[in-house]
């Protein structure tokens, strides 16, 4: 697959909010409306993006993944606010959003905001990241992005920008701006019920306590 990418030993320098970043947010914003798929840095692990607007992108990020397209598509956002709209109000999903930007990923009965297509089966991934690259590249392509984790199915996600390029998925590897990845993934939590369908950075523990110590305080424990 040919990509654009850039050369360096392990990472690349820094280039953050420096012209030369901004040109590099800009051609990959180029590249997501097109139907590329983008490789870009997390707080977590490496991602892999498409433009929501582009069936194309979607179709062909879900083929490089090996992926069920029944399982609830990654839907990033660049701020609370923006997820929050795409899933139905409760209080769980409101005591998680606590914990947006970061290492979170909720899954939530989807809103009559969300595409029906982010939400196969009625149900949505949602993400907050907190990483400037990741940030920047969705305020850019105007909020969100179809993500997901740079990988095949099966197999252990990219943590650095060298492993982003070995795994010859993205048409485009954004630098990490000098910022690296944790190497360990978001938890994943399912709304109503508080399932961990995925202990990563934030362990089970302090969500259990989060949960119930929102519900004790709105009056809605049992």
């Amino acid at each position: 697959m040919s990509k654009n990418s850039y050369e360096h030993a392990d990472r690349p320098s820094p280039l953050i909010n420096t012209g030369e970043w901004f040109t590099v947010i800009a051609a990959a914003v180029r590249a997501l409306m097109s139907g590329r798929v983008v490789a870009y840095p997390s707080e977590t692990v490496w991602g892999l993006a498409v433009h929501p607007d582009s069936a194309a992108g979607v179709n062909r990020l879900l083929q490089l993944k090996g992926r069920d397209p029944l399982k609830p598509l990654q839907v990033s956002c660049a701020d609370v606010e923006g997820a929050l709209l795409l899933a139905q109000a409760g209080p769980e999903l409101t005591a998680l959003s606590a914990l947006w930007p970061g290492p979170l990923t909720v899954v939530a009965p989807a809103s009559e905001h969300c595409p029906p297509d982010y939400a196969p089966g009625g149900r949505v991934g949602l993400r907050v990241p907190d990483h400037p690259v990741a940030l920047a590249l969705l305020r850019a392509a105007g909020g969100l992005l179809v993500t997901t984790s740079c990988n095949v199915s099966g197999q252990a996600p990219a943590t650095t920008y060298a492993g982003a390029l070995a795994m010859n998925l993205a048409d485009v590897v954004l630098p990490d701006g000098g910022v690296l990845s944790a190497g360990l993934a978001s938890t994943v939590v399912m709304v109503p019920g508080g399932h961990i369908l995925r202990e990563g950075s934030i362990d089970g523990d302090r969500i259990g306590r989060l949960l119930s110590a929102f519900l004790q305080e709105s009056g809605g424990a049992t």
